[in-house]
């Protein structure tokens, strides 16, 4: 609905029109409170954790993705809270890690938690990174299903690619150094699975009435 200003104007059964701030569900706006506030911790924990990495690859990860969640941030509040497209559109998030997996297992040191910040070492603090990032993928996902206000819907839509490429970054970097360890399955049992699916067939000569 457009009104005489030429702008878009939505109706509420109760009270009328709405503005387009104001262009949000119930379930909209709890979802993106979460999202909103989880994103805040996450740049906590980030930032808590920064000054205890020992290696410079993975500081820099860190750096960059903190810097990316803050723009991020910023683009899905401004969309949020004006219920229109934001100033600055959500990026893609391009990692520098190559996609080289190394498979199998060696012997390493059983996980335990720590006692205090100064045991946190790299492979902790990657493993938080990675947990972080994780959570935020399916939060965002199904926040974005419940939205009404197309923009919200779409900035949180175009944001799960990123936590997906934000996690396989660090899995990438933790799988190099040895502290995530991807076992496999013997090659027949791969090649056996892999042959126990077909193509679906398209209807040939169209439908039929």
């Amino acid at each position: 609905m457009i009104n005489q200003q030429g702008q878009q104007v939505h109706e509420n059964m109760q009270t009328g029109t709405i503005p387009q701030q104001l262009n949000h569900g119930g379930h909209e706006f709890f979802d993106l409170s979460e999202v909103l506030s989880s994103a805040i911790s996450a740049m906590n924990q980030y930032t808590l954790v920064k000054d205890h990495i020992k290696d410079q690859e993975l500081r820099n990860i860190l750096d960059r993705q903190l810097a990316f969640m803050q723009q991020e941030y910023n683009t899905t509040l401004e969309s949020f809270k004006t219920g229109s497209k934001p100033s600055v559109s959500t990026k893609t998030y391009n990692m520098k890690e190559d996609n080289d997996f190394i498979y199998g297992l060696k012997p390493s040191q059983p996980k335990k938690p720590v006692q205090s910040a100064s045991e946190l070492g790299d492979q902790c603090i990657s493993y938080l990174m990675l947990n972080t990032v994780k959570s935020a993928a399916p939060m965002k996902a199904k926040a974005a299903l419940e939205c009404t206000n197309p923009v919200v819907r779409r900035v949180l839509a175009d944001s799960v690619p990123n936590c997906i490429e934000m996690a396989y970054e660090i899995s990438l970097y933790q799988n190099k150094h040895h502290y995530y360890q991807v076992p496999q399955l013997k090659q027949e049992d791969m090649q056996q699975l892999l042959n126990s699916f077909a193509p679906a067939q398209g209807m040939q000569g169209g439908m039929t009435h």
